[in-house]
């Protein structure tokens, strides 16, 4: 066992001895809305408010995680190069895991754990998930407000990469200065959104900007969008009234059509996919300690199911684990202006992964909260035939995002409960290419 990774090894061990015995679950535990003080101190608080609603929990023993083999392979060859500018950018990176090794009494502690965050080893080198599905909920639950179905989920790393070729890096990096792609079309459902996407690159260049594209299938343009619009609900579906509006906001929630009623409605931004997907380098971030909290890292169903104990507005029951979580404090720098200034986040020691996030407006109030529900297997769903892995490897299999003001929610099917693509998750196998992360391609889909 290489002594990188057997330090996370021991670290983990080691956080998990000190897990107080007096800890207010034990695995066979089921905890509903009538005994959630039982976990009041193992979740976020915005979590806390999704058992409050009635999300059930099933308590699960704790087993660990282990990386990808060539993700070890890469932190063990390359993260000792791996750097902090001064600015809090990253220096020197080449692939694998930038800092294995964690000291809580480092003053950068908390970027460089965002900066593991943001090389996770979910992927490394493409992801293209097919059939991802978007029910969105009002406060009484029951059947979705708004129902979208997305062709493909896909990135494309340019950085980082360990097992397709081009390895470490494609020669792209340098000729455009692109860290990855981001594509997110065509919309399949419903019918009036159909052929709808939006493309998202990210550069490596720390005072480069995002740059956003979105195809409105309905003019039938194709248009450059501002970055401000990443961390709105809004932002999910902009332009397609329009202008980025076109609609009324319900506290966290976006409702978009004509008239007063609305057609369409949605609480995620597409800056928390994932937890937060936000560019590292437009915030500031406070370390605020590890604890053992309760969190879904081996999720018992592929596709998720709809919680029917609070009308399906997040994922129950499910199996929820003691994991050790560090837990930052993300704040936009003074000079990106966010309709969410202040996140939360929780983060898996193991395997690097956001577990929950609770999202706070200008007010200082939160305001949202997410949570990330994630399995562990050789393949994304029990009956896979394409998408099997020589290892395990960890895939995420739902989010949900709650207005704790208005209760309204979307969750996100990964895999969709009704698409016929029913293995969802192709990871580092090569079947993304740039070619399919471009806006020619963005439009020519959508039509």
């Amino acid at each position: 066992m290489n002594r990188t990774f057997r330090f996370g090894v021991i670290a983990f061990v080691v956080a998990l001895a000190s897990t107080p015995v007096f800890a207010q679950v034990k695995p066979g535990d089921v905890i509903t809305k009538e005994n959630a003080a039982q976990v009041k101190d193992l979740l976020s608080p915005g979590n806390y408010q999704m058992v409050l609603e009635g999300m059930q929990m099933n308590i699960v023993p704790t087993t660990k995680l282990e990386w990808p083999p060539p993700y070890t392979q890469a932190t063990e060859k390359y993260s000792s190069q791996t750097e902090l500018a001064p600015d809090g950018s990253l220096t020197n990176y080449v692939a694998g895991l930038p800092f294995p090794l964690v000291d809580p009494n480092d003053p950068n502690v908390a970027t460089k754990i965002m900066w593991n965050f943001s090389f996770r080893p979910l992927y490394s080198d493409d992801i293209d998930a097919r059939g991802v599905e978007v029910s969105s909920y009002g406060p009484r639950g029951g059947d979705p407000l708004s129902y979208f179905t997305v062709g493909h989920f896909s990135f494309y790393n340019n950085i980082g990469r360990i097992e397709v070729p081009p390895i470490p890096t494609d020669p792209d990096a340098q000729a455009s200065g692109i860290r990855y792609r981001f594509g997110f079309y065509p919309f399949l459902e419903p019918t009036g959104m159909r052929g709808f996407g939006l493309l998202r690159y990210r550069h490596i260049d720390p005072d480069i900007e995002d740059n956003v594209w979105v195809y409105n299938p309905t003019n039938r343009r194709l248009r450059r969008q501002s970055p401000e619009v990443l961390s709105d609900a809004l932002g999910m579906l902009p332009g397609f009234s329009g202008a980025a509006g076109g609609g009324g906001e319900m506290g966290g929630a976006t409702s978009i059509g004509s008239g007063s009623a609305a057609t369409y409605v949605n609480t995620l931004d597409p800056d928390s996919y994932f937890g937060f997907a936000a560019k590292v380098e437009n915030y500031n971030y406070k370390f605020l300690g590890d604890k053992s909290m309760l969190a879904v890292v081996h999720a018992a169903n592929s596709p998720a199911t709809p919680c029917p104990s609070d009308g399906g507005r997040s994922i129950c029951p499910e199996n929820w684990e003691m994991r050790r979580l560090y837990v930052v404090e993300a704040t936009a720098k003074p000079r990106y202006d966010r309709s969410i200034p202040k996140r939360t986040l929780y983060i898996d020691s193991e395997a690097w992964f956001i577990t929950a996030s609770d999202l706070y407006d200008r007010n200082g109030n939160l305001w949202r909260t997410i949570a990330t529900y994630h399995a562990y297997r050789d393949r994304p769903v029990p009956d896979a035939r394409v998408a099997i892995y020589p290892y395990k490897r960890i895939f995420q299999t739902a989010l949900v995002d709650m207005d704790l003001e208005q209760k309204y929610s979307s969750v996100v099917y990964m895999p969709g409960r009704h698409s016929p693509e029913r293995e969802c998750w192709y990871i580092d196998m090569g079947v993304v290419g740039k070619g399919i992360l471009v806006p020619q391609t963005l439009q020519r889909t959508g039509h």
